[in-house]
């Protein structure tokens, strides 16, 4: 069961036109089993589930793309009240869009799907098992793009470059096949690149 989730407030992402650091993409190695509750998720809800067979999809960052993240991150985080499965649906564990409530992953859903409403790929759209900075078990959303993945959380109001969240990184939807999952190579929880990341407006 992955941990009740705590509400972000607004973000205050700085300005998208000013070049920094890139973050670099999460490192995967080899298949392993997918959450219940993503399964469970896939079988009511396939049409969001997959994606196509082929190469990783990065989207191209530009401030249209960056104001796209803003908009959907801080619109969930203010809209969604965090409650656990067990208050809210009496189980353990249940993915599920949020209708005004919900837990970690019903934010993540949440946003996977406003951004493939806007035409992001879902294969770019990637739901993320972790564990946070008091190694509570979490889900973020991953956007792998050419800049680099950052992560949608919604315990933290800015988009944050991968390395730059206080994050221990498990698994993951894979770029080829969202249907599968891989594991990740969990980078420094507490790196520090500067300040806040933002993209190089193309």
């Amino acid at each position: 069961m992955l941990a009740i989730a705590g509400q972000a407030t607004a973000s205050e992402n700085p300005d998208p036109q000013e070049t920094v650091s890139r973050a670099a993409n999460m490192a995967v190695f080899g298949e392993t089993l997918p959450p219940m509750g993503f399964v469970q998720f896939c079988k009511s809800q396939p049409q969001d589930c997959g994606g196509t067979m082929g190469e990783a999809v990065r989207v191209v960052m530009n401030e249209q793309r960056w104001n796209d993240l803003v908009t959907v991150n801080d619109a969930a985080n203010e809209e969604v009240e965090p409650v656990s499965d067990i208050d809210l649906y009496k189980v353990v564990e249940l993915w599920t869009y949020p209708q005004g409530r919900g837990d970690c992953e019903d934010y993540v859903l949440l946003k996977r799907k406003k951004l493939m409403m806007m035409g992001w790929p879902a294969e770019a759209l990637l739901i993320t098992v972790v564990r946070n900075k008091y190694n509570e078990g979490h889900a973020v959303l991953t956007v792998a793009t050419d800049q680099g993945d950052f992560i949608l959380d919604n315990q933290v109001a800015e988009i944050l470059p991968w390395q730059k969240a206080e994050l221990t990184y498990y698994k993951r939807q894979s770029q080829k096949n969202p249907w599968q999952w891989v594991s990740l190579k969990s980078g420094p929880t507490n790196a520090r690149l500067g300040s806040t990341a933002t993209i190089t407006k193309q």
